[in-house]
This record gives C-alpha cells, structure tokens and sequence, in this order.
C-alpha cells in the first residue's frame, strides 16, 4: 500500500510543468538583455587581456634588454614569455563563463520569442554552467588567498624570530 502512495506522490511530481506568466517573460527578458550587455562587454575585456598578453611580453622582452646584464636577471626575454602565458591563461579562464552567460541571453531571448520550453531549459542549463564556474573560480580564488596569507604570516613569523 505504501509503494502505490509513493508511486503516485513521483507521477506527480513528473507531470508537474511550470507557467511562466507575463511578467515572469518581462523578467526573463530584461535578464537576457542584461546578461547579454554583459557577456560582450565581458568578451571585450577577454580581447583587451589578450592585447596585453601580446604587449607584456614584448614590453618585457625589450626592458630585459634595454638593462645592464647584472641587473637583467627578472626581466629576461623568459619573463615576457611568462608574462605572455599567464596573460592568455587568464583570458582563457574568464572566457568559458562569459560564453556560458552569452549562450544564457541568446537562448531566453530565443525561448522567450519562439515560446519554445526546450529552449527555455536549454538557457537555464548554460546560466548553471555559467555560476558554476563561477563558484569553482571563486573557492579556487580564496583557497588560494589563504595560502598566499599562510605564507606571508610564517615569513613574518620567521622573519620576527632573526
């Protein structure tokens, strides 16, 4: 007896599906809008990290030369490279969220427009995937915080103890 309750508390939570009225589309909408205005001004900012990655190596490349040899020893050609790499690494990494929160705007605007529910989920997926990376990027962020004030605090420690 307990099996069919069971059974049919699930079939109703399956057949459920969600309306969205009037002004849920107006909110979604202007979202989209929002997250759209964002995502390009993101992908500028992605282009203008790229710019500098170019820019820093070649800045401090020439530094590198431009200094007596004794004095060369940070800003060898190897250190432009470096600089180059971590750069394009750090365009690398904010490019995925803002694709994700693109991929969100064009396809509520596409859902919304089309009143299409696969699309619909589709968007919301991509708007997961968007904070998800974000939530990664930011524990990643202050676990790495931490350890930068561990370290500083056992380098005054240490220091203190001369």
């Amino acid at each position: 007896m307990e099996e069919m309750v069971e059974l049919s508390e699930e079939s109703k939570f399956e057949e459920f599906e969600l309306q969205v009225n009037e002004s849920a589309k107006g909110f979604l909408k202007e979202a989209a809008k929002w997250a759209y205005f964002l995502s390009i001004l993101g992908y500028i900012g992605v282009g203008f990290i790229v710019l500098a990655a170019i820019f820093a190596g070649a800045i401090f490349t020439t530094i590198g030369h431009m200094m007596p040899m004794e004095q060369m020893g940070m800003f060898s050609s190897a250190f432009g490279i470096m600089m180059t790499v971590v750069y394009l690494l750090i365009a690398a990494l904010y490019f995925f969220p803002i694709y994700y929160l693109n991929r969100f705007a064009s396809n509520m605007k596409a859902a919304l427009r089309d009143n299409n529910s696969a699309t619909l989920a589709n968007s919301f997926e991509y708007l997961k995937s968007h904070y998800k990376f974000i939530g990664i990027l930011a524990l990643i962020t202050l676990c790495f915080y931490g350890l930068i004030i561990i370290f500083i605090s056992i380098a005054a420690i240490a220091t203190g103890l001369r």
